[in-house]
């Protein structure tokens, strides 16, 4: 990963996402961070190629919620 690509998810995205998920799913910090890095989103969102973190964080938790959900990763229509 170069070091803007890394910036853009360790100071904005992922943390964001986490709060959004330990918030709405009602889960601690920890318990949140570790659901998200389990899931395909977070593989889709560390792999730079997949363009995945052009996502808002909302749209990530949405993306993570409906694979949680579903077991199937959706990517929303631009």
């Amino acid at each position: 990963m170069d070091e803007q690509f890394n910036a853009i998810l360790s100071i904005a995205l992922i943390p964001q996402t986490v709060a959004l998920i330990a918030e709405k799913e009602e889960l601690d910090e920890m318990a949140a961070m570790n659901a998200f890095y389990q899931s395909r989103v977070y593989d889709y969102l560390s792999n730079e190629e997949t363009k995945t973190w052009h996502y808002s964080p909302m749209t990530l938790y949405s993306m993570w919620k409906h694979e949680k959900e579903t077991g199937e990763v959706a990517f929303p229509e631009e």
